[in-house]
């Protein structure tokens, strides 16, 4: 029979930015690592594990001869890569995909400089991990997986070990390490007695131990200690460990429970603290992917070469900004900053490369006819996709004060229904037009649309009806009616069934604390206030006008043969809002944009929107997966989506969003949390004592200018269910639309890559990453097994493909031999496990 025992995992937890910034990060790093190289010298049995690719790499730049002698240690044993990531990001934020790339981009970086495959994970400080992670990590290599949030407490955990089952039934045992990662200075000996204190007939456990948060790690008074405890102690074996050893030790001490769930909920604050962050994260995410695909259709058709190396330094960026006190929003204001221009650098490289591969995939477009102002449409997704294109161009036809000139939108002959809105420059004349059109979009390729300028002798007048205090708008299938006193929804009704409650889109105030974590919350319930409809003198002024006459405050601004726009300025305290109902002419998916200027202090913005569907459950988009979120009013977290789904009637209300994450439901009212007012890294200390100092001014987190945009719809649950995931997609890489006449000549590319299916996903698609190869990587987003083709017309290959329910499936695309392989995660040859 195996003795007890206890595997010490000295570690040294370092967060690169934080409290302070990062070049004190990699100042603590760089001194961490050569402290542990001496002590490796001093104590042979010692052995240290260390995290996150990001911090190799800047020892690899910053100290050559250390980086030289680490490399040493780890071939000899005493240094452990453990991980394997690029960094410790937040688990629930970032899409799979961003998963993915944190794994293969510390993976590949570990195999690359140390020849070491890593197969367990360690996310030791991250605040809740989704369950998404689990099949992410199978098709990684991993096996295992050690946390430390949340405790038991705030997760019902059947055991602190246990074996982990993903949506899609892969399995990998898991640990919540219970002690934490860290130790006071010189205090590992302690920690270790009093473990063996707690639990004296435990036959294995994994206790971490070292000064951490601001590094720290082991030290040679606490390597002594241990030791003398080593030595003295009978009952069990402690020994200098790994996480892969003491995992392997846990598996041969017989079966644990399953747990088939997600690891949540702790510090729910950070669902929305730091929303420009939030916003820029999910651009970047978002804008890269697209980048991607249309680069790979581009180079697959020898248009262009494959920026790989652009890419990847983009990429680099957005995991950064991933960090498990970045993405949440825990941080000081130089790292917000920090954070924001690593955001921007990334934008900027993917915006150059995006316009790159755009100008090349507009090849063999015919040049431009008289009057005619061309609008190219490429839409990156391996679908068809039905959408509202929006696109400003400069007319060359001579403008007449007083004139208007109204867009008359055609593709291949045929007009589409189109209408020109507010531009974004503000010339008090018909100058440029933003031009908004219904569009199809064929999937995976360039689409051309004409435009032609009618001249009107005046600006068409917006014609909404208006009785009895509603704006009543009205289609075959659709009825929306906003009241004009309070300037909310008080009906949206779709094909005869009313899906929502009066004062729908109400901007309500919940009173909160200056903790941007929310630790010891589980909600966010107790209401402060509501935003009201302005006055009309408040209104106008608001609004930046004159005054002569004053506004409504609720007022039809735009109306055409696309959509109707109505707009209401409502205000609370310090606080103003501008909320804007696009409502279509066609179709029932109606957009909410709302504009805050938000100054409140301890405060939380949600966005209520009460539905009448009867017995109604949550759920939302999470990575790789679709969660079954709280529908008793704790705050949940969730990413692209959510839904409101009746479970007595065949209804369902979706909700998309580009930009936030924390929201609750309760009763069928949900309620989509916008801002918070906290501060930074305000850290409760204890009971009864203020958070932030009591006798000077606090900066206060997100105040100022956001902008937020939702897209609701209602339809039977099936329906709505099977079509949100790619209707999302699809508000968050948007169809990049441009002006500009082609040169004419050449060849049309043809389509990069196709789906034959009205559901799954194409998650990536992309040049492969040692250069010879094109990705496929497929997801199948509803929990049903389905069946689709794979098509790249790019390289004239198919393959038929079916995705057991959340399967990720990853194809490779050999362009020298003509032929697809199935690959992992880290693109390597697939060696299929059963599931357990």
């Amino acid at each position: 029979m195996a003795r007890n025992t206890i595997h010490l995992i000295s570690n040294s937890h370092l967060d690169p930015a934080w409290l302070w910034e990062w070049p004190e990060g990699l100042a603590e790093a760089l001194a961490l690592a050569r402290t542990v190289v001496d002590l490796c010298a001093r104590e042979r049995t010692f052995v240290f594990n260390r995290n996150e690719a990001l911090y190799y790499r800047w020892i690899e730049e910053y100290d050559p001869p250390l980086f030289k002698r680490i490399k040493r240690l780890v071939k000899t044993g005493q240094w452990h890569i453990m991980g394997g990531w690029y960094l410790q990001p937040d688990c629930n934020m970032p899409s799979g995909e961003s998963f993915v790339r944190q794994i293969l981009i510390g993976k590949r970086y570990f195999q690359e400089k140390f020849g070491v495959d890593v197969t367990t994970a360690a996310n030791l400080d991250p605040f809740g991990h989704t369950r998404g992670l689990v099949q992410i990590l199978a098709r990684s290599g991993y096996d295992a997986y050690l946390f430390c949030r949340p405790g038991t407490d705030d997760c019902p955990l059947p055991a602190p070990e246990f074996t982990w089952v993903g949506y899609d039934g892969s399995t990998i045992t898991a640990t919540l390490a219970e002690a934490h990662y860290n130790s006071p200075p010189g205090g590992a000996r302690q920690k270790v007695e009093a473990w063996l204190n707690a639990h004296p007939d435990k036959p294995c456990s994994a206790l971490l131990w070292g000064v951490g948060n601001h590094g720290g790690g082991p030290s040679w008074d606490d390597l002594r200690q241990l030791r003398r405890l080593i030595r003295a102690t009978r009952s069990c074996e402690i020994r200098h460990s790994t996480p892969a050893a003491y995992f392997a030790d846990l598996r041969r001490r017989g079966e644990l429970p399953r747990h088939a769930g997600d690891l949540n909920p702790w510090a729910v604050g950070c669902y929305t603290s730091m929303a420009r962050i939030k916003q820029k994260h999910r651009r970047l995410e978002h804008e890269l992917f697209a980048t991607e695909k249309m680069l790979a259709a581009a180079a697959a058709q020898q248009l262009l070469p494959y920026p790989q190396a652009q890419l990847r330094e983009a990429a680099c960026d957005l995991l950064s900004s991933e960090f498990h006190d970045a993405l949440p929003g825990s941080s000081i204001p130089p790292v917000e900053e920090a954070v924001l221009q690593g955001l921007d650098h990334g934008l900027e490289i993917v915006a150059r490369l995006k316009t790159r591969a755009f100008f090349a995939l507009s090849a063999g477009q015919r040049r431009v006819r008289q009057d005619e102002i061309p609008l190219l449409v490429y839409n990156p997704h391996p679908f068809r996709v039905t959408a509202l294109v929006e696109c400003e161009a400069q007319p060359a036809v001579h403008h007449e004060l007083g004139k208007y000139g109204l867009p008359l939108v055609s593709c291949t002959g045929k007009l589409l229904p189109a209408q020109a809105e507010q531009e974004h420059a503000n010339i008090n004349e018909d100058h440029r037009k933003r031009v908004v059109f219904e569009a199809v979009l064929e999937p995976s390729r360039m689409n051309r649309f004409d435009c032609r300028i009618e001249k009107l002798a005046r600006r068409p007048r917006p014609s909404l009806p208006q009785r009895g205090g509603k704006l009543r708008f009205k289609t075959a299938d659709l009825a929306v009616l906003i009241n004009t006193r309070t300037g909310l929804i008080d009906r949206y009704r779709v094909r005869g069934v009313d899906y929502l409650g009066a004062n729908a889109g109400r901007p309500i105030v919940m009173a909160d604390d200056a903790d941007p974590w929310g630790m010891k919350v589980r909600s966010f319930r107790r209401r402060a206030g509501a935003f009201r409809l302005m006055s009309r003198a408040a209104g106008t002024r608001f609004s930046g006008l004159s005054g002569h006459p004053a506004l409504p405050s609720v007022r039809v601004i735009e109306d055409g043969p696309v959509r109707s726009v109505v707009e209401a300025v409502l205000a609370y305290g310090d606080s103003f809002i501008c909320q804007r109902y696009k409502l279509p002419k066609h179709g029932t998916e109606i957009e909410l944009e709302t504009r805050v200027h938000w100054n409140e202090k301890d405060r939380l913005l949600k966005l209520a929107i009460p539905t009448l569907l009867p017995d109604a459950v949550y759920r939302g988009q999470v990575a790789y997966g679709v969660a079954d979120l709280p529908d008793n009013g704790d705050e949940a977290v969730a990413q692209k989506w959510v839904a409101v789904v009746s479970r007595s009637q065949d209804a369902a209300l979706t909700c998309i969003n580009d930009r936030i994450y924390g929201s609750d439901m309760a009763g069928g009212e949900l309620r989509l949390s916008l801002l918070r007012g906290p501060a930074h890294s305000g850290h409760p200390t204890g009971p009864g004592r203020p958070i932030v100092r009591q006798d000077r001014y606090t900066p206060r987190i997100d105040q100022g200018e956001h902008v937020f945009r939702f897209w609701l719809n209602g339809g039977p649950r099936n329906e709505r269910l099977a079509r949100v995931d790619r209707e999302a997609l699809v508000k968050n890489e948007v169809p990049m639309a441009l002006s500009m006449c082609p040169p004419g000549g050449g060849k049309l590319p043809k389509a990069g890559v196709q789906l034959s299916d009205q559901v799954v996903q194409l998650a990536a698609f992309k040049q492969s990453e040692d250069g010879r190869g094109l990705i496929v990587r497929l997801f199948e987003p509803t929990g049903r097994r389905r069946t689709t083709t794979v098509s790249l017309p790019c390289v004239g290959l198919r393959k038929k493909v079916t995705l057991a329910p959340f399967e990720i499936r990853t194809l490779r695309c050999d362009l020298r031999k003509r032929r697809f392989t199935e690959v992992d995660l880290l693109e390597r040859p697939l060696r299929r496990k059963k599931r357990g």
